[in-house]
């Protein structure tokens, strides 16, 4: 399966709508996506986990290089909506300890 990146920016917000698996295969183009939306201080990056239904350890991989990059540039990545087995790798890594993940899981398969 692929990975579909949906990218709607509005003045200091740029949200990041997911769908698919992110993986070996795809994360290099999630990563290629994501990390100049977070070189703007004081932008939001928010991005959206709903409809990812797999994600491996390349695909925390990313996410590590948006908290840096977003922690060097003065911009703020967050991250919504996550599936239950999606969740569950951020919390058994404990990254959710250090990435900004919104609480509220959606449906799990």
């Amino acid at each position: 399966m692929d990975l579909t990146i949906d990218i709607l920016t509005e003045d200091k917000k740029s949200i990041v709508h997911l769908s698919g698996e992110i993986d070996a295969y795809t994360a290099p183009d999630l990563k290629e996506k994501l990390l100049p939306l977070t070189k703007h201080p004081d932008h939001v990056v928010e991005v959206n986990l709903e409809n990812v239904n797999y994600m491996d350890s390349t695909g925390l991989g990313v996410f590590i290089s948006g908290l840096k990059a977003s922690k060097e540039n003065g911009s703020h990545l967050k991250l919504v909506h996550p599936q239950e087995k999606v969740a569950r790798l951020f919390k058994i890594t404990g990254l959710d300890e250090v990435l900004d993940i919104n609480s509220a899981i959606r449906g799990g398969s």
